[in-house]
């Protein structure tokens, strides 16, 4: 990939809306999948009384709307203000009780496992059914758009692309499965994390534009270096916390 390219895709601009500033990509096509779009409020004349504890709206209560869900609230119930990266808000904006609580859990994403899938890691990679798998490091691009792989080739996998997830894990209970599916991303929801299992690798499946059929591959943690193979272990984790995200924005 050219440098004017990689230039393009991660060129941002700071935009006023609303509910506040926020700092998005310059070109619309190159945003992040995990990124949710504002919200649609609920008109002011539709909203008469606190859409949380029923309070009426006068003079002295006055309305709020969540950045996140849009609904109105009083100051009560819409008082906290935190940070909101997925709609690119720059500095923290108000919302709900409920909102508020899933925007800081999501913070941690941001916070921590972004930053070890935008590093990489070094996984043993065996595509489709070859027997032979080739040393490469897989990084999250900078827009969070691509999945690169780098070896003796180059591969480029777009994320909106990726269709199932699937951790594996060692440790289980003697009878419980090795696999452990974390979630198909067209499919149902994710299952709950296993107590004490520990990631090893992962299967991705995913599609290629303009071609038929679905591509898998496996990425497996290398055994023999144990600074690399904890970097891998913790990438395994934050793309497993990454799975979910993109799931939720499809599911937006």
């Amino acid at each position: 990939m050219s440098s004017e390219v990689s230039a393009r895709r991660d060129a941002k601009k700071l935009v006023r809306s609303p509910s506040g500033l926020r700092m998005v990509p310059e070109h619309r096509a190159f945003g992040s999948p995990f990124g949710l779009e504002e919200p649609q409020w609920v008109p002011d004349k539709e909203c008469r009384r606190c859409m949380q504890c029923d309070a009426k709206f006068d003079f002295l209560t006055r309305k709020h709307h969540c950045r996140r869900c849009g609904k109105c609230f009083c100051d009560r119930c819409c008082s906290q203000k935190v940070p909101l990266r997925r709609m690119c808000f720059v500095d923290p904006v108000r919302q709900c009780a409920e909102c508020a609580l899933v925007s800081l859990k999501e913070a941690e994403f941001y916070d921590k496992q972004l930053k070890v899938l935008l590093s990489g890691a070094t996984f043993l990679v065996t595509f489709g059914n070859s027997e032979k798998p080739e040393t490469m490091i897989c990084r999250l691009s900078n827009n969070q758009r691509y999945l690169f792989l780098d070896g003796d080739s180059h591969y480029e996998i777009e994320i909106v692309h990726i269709s199932t997830v699937q951790l594996l894990t060692e440790g289980f209970p003697p009878g419980e499965k090795d696999i452990h599916a974390y979630t198909s991303l067209l499919g149902s929801q994710p299952a709950s994390e296993g107590g004490n299992a520990r990631a090893t690798g992962m299967f991705l499946q995913y599609t290629v534009p303009e071609t038929e059929g679905v591509t898998q591959l496996k990425l497996t943690a290398v055994e023999d270096a144990n600074v690399g193979r904890r970097q891998a272990v913790a990438w395994l984790v934050a793309m497993h916390k990454a799975a979910k995200l993109l799931y939720e924005s499809r599911d937006q």
